[in-house]
């Protein structure tokens, strides 16, 4: 299985371009995050998780050049408002996307891109064939996708584990039974805002409480706002089996 994280970044904070900090400025690739995404590689298919507003950006800085399937956590527009762009896997497939979403999601969906499911469709198009699942195993082309109900503030959203692998963005609080379908994870990837406490998403210190309950091989922190810090000046302060994740970074399990 390899993992490629698409996106490390968040819509949260000071919009960059009406922010001069150090971390907006710098020239380290690592501090360059575009919105929150990861790519799944396993036994021959290729799935990603959200399809923030870099989708198209990251499909072609990745070179994907095939996609069997679409999961996503949530409906906020910063983790589906690249979804129009799957057209180009349509065309190179002559098939609709699978898409994957709870109830909710999936009506969100339905509301946000009415185009496509309307009566009349309109030629070009994007084709989606949507899956609900819930908070239970399901399967995507025979690959096990285990749900991890979370809380984003008061909404309910999902991470997901495949194989050792565990991926949980856009949280505030889990509960302990759902904790439970984290631990023995291999790897671990996790939402870590800022230093400061934020109302809707783990800061720091909440991240690595999480990280030493369940115990991961290694951990690495996604859905970074520049409010914590240049990667080089963070990453000296992070136990040893833990990394500021980055966009492009890629490894097998």
């Amino acid at each position: 299985m390899k993992i490629t994280l698409l996106g490390t970044g968040t819509s949260q904070g000071v919009p960059v371009i009406a922010c001069n900090c150090e971390v907006c400025m710098s020239t380290n690739p690592k501090d360059k995050r575009l919105r929150s995404s990861v790519m799944v590689q396993v036994d021959g298919k290729t799935i990603v998780i959200d399809t923030g507003p870099d989708f198209r950006q990251q499909m072609l800085r990745e070179n994907v050049q095939q996609l069997d399937a679409i999961l996503f956590t949530h409906e906020h527009k910063d983790h589906i408002a690249g979804l129009d762009d799957i057209r180009a896997f349509n065309y190179i497939t002559k098939q609709p996307m699978d898409v994957y979403a709870e109830e909710r999601v999936k009506v969100a969906l339905q509301r946000e891109f009415a185009y496509v499911f309307a009566e009349f469709k309109y030629p070009g198009i994007p084709e989606m064939n949507i899956h609900t699942f819930e908070n239970k195993l399901f399967h995507i082309h025979q690959i096990p996708i285990l749900p991890i109900r979370t809380f984003h503030y008061k909404l309910p959203i999902f991470g997901f584990r495949i194989g050792n692998f565990s991926y949980i963005t856009d949280t505030s609080s889990i509960e302990k039974e759902e904790l439970e379908k984290i631990k023995n994870s291999d790897v671990l990837i996790i939402t870590a805002l800022r230093h400061k406490k934020h109302i809707s998403h783990f800061n720091l210190q909440e991240a690595l409480q999480i990280i030493e309950e369940v115990k991961p091989k290694k951990a690495y922190l996604t859905h970074i706002s520049h409010l914590l810090g240049l990667h080089n000046v963070t990453s000296k302060i992070l136990p040893p089996n833990v990394e500021m994740a980055w966009d492009g970074l890629s490894f097998n399990l």
